[in-house]
This record gives structure tokens, sequence and C-alpha cells, in this order.
């Protein structure tokens, strides 16, 4: 009996062809709404540690024992929203940006609607870091570091609404370009670049050599737009919307083992539709349609055998009353056909999750926050390599 229990539990330990397997660990169940989730190497110890802007605080989780601190807290009146971390200078140690004062519907007040900030770090991470503030519109809401292909770093800020927006309509989004590390001593961006795009809901930074090589994408209401990532000219995102894109909250783009690049998005905003695209947006394929308010979005080979696979989270229940996060797989000598697995049934109510490699294993771990479940969890990829 106990060799026919061994059998079993190996033979949904380990995947089967074409799936991927998790094993999950919470290190928090305490976060107020986990509104974003940062990676990078806090301590200097050459390993990744964990950076959540949660409602009220920054904190980061020490890579290992997961032990929590605080980075600063009540930064600004309102919620904090979002945080970008990168190592920029080479020491080894990431450089963190953050955004705070969510209020999303004012859109004309700079003091009562968004903020950003550049964060000091002490000499010991452990303690509290100093924020530099920058210049900022209202509504912020994401920001990723960028390395232009001249080596230059940038933090690339993007509101929801342009300034006195209401409802989608009216001035269009500025996407705000500040240049590392002039904005330790001066608060005004490099580059004010008009989107001409409304509910610009998320970004993307796209790095591949591919046809999509150095563009930023960006979700919105009009569909999914592209600024070029060495802001050399000053194009609007709709001059190079992707064809046959619709609405979306987020995007985020992969390369699949045949060196063809795609793009996954979650449409419309909050939406319920998982939708890939070829890069050229010729192909529009619906994954899945029964999310309840979509909000994180991941695309990585976390098999290690070059598939075509997409996570996705959502953060209300769905009609069978499930919150959570799924992992999609293209299926073999497929062009749409896909397959689908739970990566956490009803314990996740997805804000935010990121994907990286925690612990050095070469395969690639999902890290996700909830709002109304309010916890931090790992998934720790247990998957058979190549």
């Amino acid at each position: 009996m106990l060799l026919i229990f061994f059998a079993f539990r190996i033979l949904f330990t380990w995947d089967s062809p074409g799936r991927s397997n998790f094993e999950a660990q919470t290190i928090d169940t305490s976060l107020s709404i986990g509104y974003g989730i940062a990676l990078g190497d806090i301590d200097g110890d050459r390993k990744p540690d964990i950076l959540v802007a949660d409602k009220k605080q920054f904190v980061w989780y020490r890579n290992g024992d997961w032990k929590k601190f605080v980075m600063i807290e009540n930064l600004t009146v309102s919620d904090n929203v979002c945080i970008a971390a990168e190592d920029i200078n080479g020491d080894g140690k990431v450089e963190v940006a953050v955004g705070a004062q969510w209020n999303p519907s004012e859109t004309k007040d700079e003091k009562k609607s968004g903020s950003v900030h550049f964060l000091v770090r002490p000499g010991d991470p452990t303690k509290t870091w100093m924020a530099i503030q920058l210049y900022h519109e209202p509504t912020i809401h994401r920001m990723r570091w960028v390395r232009a292909s001249g080596g230059a770093y940038y933090l690339v800020v993007l509101p929801l609404h342009g300034k006195d927006n209401r409802e989608g309509m009216g001035a269009a989004v500025n996407m705000i370009v500040f240049k590392y590390p002039d904005l330790l001593h001066r608060s005004d961006p490099a580059y004010l670049i008009n989107t001409e795009m409304h509910l610009t809901h998320n970004l993307e930074i796209v790095r591949s050599e591919g046809p999509a090589k150095r563009l930023i994408y960006i979700a919105g209401k009009e569909g999914i737009g592209f600024i070029d990532i060495d802001f050399k000219r000053n194009s609007k995102a709709l001059d190079l919307k992707m064809r046959n894109s619709q609405a979306a909250g987020e995007v985020r783009a992969g390369r699949a083992v045949d060196d063809k690049d795609y793009v996954a998005a979650i449409e419309p905003m909050h939406g319920n539709k998982l939708v890939v695209y070829t890069a050229d947006g010729q192909n529009r394929m619906v994954v899945d349609s029964s999310m309840n308010e979509g909000h994180a979005l991941a695309t990585a080979d976390f098999s290690g055998r070059g598939d075509v696979q997409v996570v996705a989270g959502w953060r209300r229940p769905d009609k069978d009353g499930k919150v959570g996060i799924r992992l999609y797989s293209r299926k073999k000598n497929s062009a749409t056909a896909w397959e689908q697995q739970w990566i956490d049934e009803n314990g996740m109510a997805c804000e935010d999750l990121q994907v990286m490699d925690l612990n050095g294993d070469g395969r690639l771990d999902i890290i996700a926050s909830g709002r109304a479940t309010h916890n931090l969890k790992i998934y720790w990829n247990i998957s058979r390599s190549k």
C-alpha cells in the first residue's frame, strides 16, 4: 500500500509532457493590498529579494528566511501604488523607485493625486530609506527601469489618466521619463512623451532582437501601442499601434523556441479575457474568457523546453466563485490550441505577479500578491529539467 501511495505521489509531483508543476509557499498573510511587486538583490548577497508596494508601506523580504523589512511608510496621504527595482550602477544591489498618492478619480490636482520618488538606501538596507521626490502628474500608476541601447538607464512612469481626463476621455496620457543619475539632483523629467492613449493601465519593456526590438508596449483603452525605447523620436504610441489589438489592461511579450515573438494581453482593463497575439498583430487568439478582473500577467518558459507559456491572475471571484492564477501552455505542434492548469485555485486574489528564478536552480518561479486574500506567495517551480 505504501508503495502504491509513493508511486501516486511521484506521478502528481513531477510534470507530464506539456505541464509545469509548482509548490506554494506563503511568506506573508498580513498585506493590506499588495499593489505591486518588484524583484532584485537588496542586500548584495547575490540572491534576488522580493519588494512590495503595499497600501502604506514599501517593504522587502530577504531571500532565504523571507524576513520582512519596512523601507519607508506613510510616504503620502493616499495609498502607495507601484515599485521598480534594477541594479543600475553595477554594484550588485538594486536601485529603487516608487509611486504613491494613488487617487485615480483626481485628474487635476497634482497635490492630491500622484507622486514619484527615488529611494536612497541607508548603509544598512534593513533600516529606513530616504525618499527623493520627482516630477509627477496625477494618477501615477506604473513604472519600470529601462536600459536604452547606449547603456543609459531611464525610469519610465505611466499615469492611468491624462491630466484633466474624465472616464477615459479628454487629454491623453503623458509618459514621464527620468534619466539616471540625473534624477538624483534634478526633479524634472528628461522626456515628456504624449502617448495619445487613454486609460494606460500597464507597460512592458521589450529587449529582444526580433521584430519588436527596443520597444515599450503600452496597454490602454485604444489597444496596445509602442514607444521607441531610446526615446530618440517622439512618435506617439498610436502611430505604432499593434494591428488588431483591442482595449487592454495588461501586456507582456514573449518568445517561442522557434524565435517567433508573441504578445499576451488581458482585455479589456480589469477584463475577463486572456488574449495572445503574434508579434505583428496579424493573429489574435482568445485563450480564456473566464477571469473576473484579470490584473496580473507574465510570459515565460517554465518547463525549460521552449514552450509558449503564459501565467495570468485575477482578483475577483469568477462564475465558479474562485479567484486565482492559471498557467496556459500552447500545445505542441499547434498554433491555436492551448491547455491550462491551476497554479493557485481560490487561494490568491491576484493583484500582481512577477517571475524570476529565486533559488538558482535554473527554473523560473512565480511570486504573487493577493488583494482580498492579503497574502504574498512564492510558487516554487519543481518541474523536471529539460
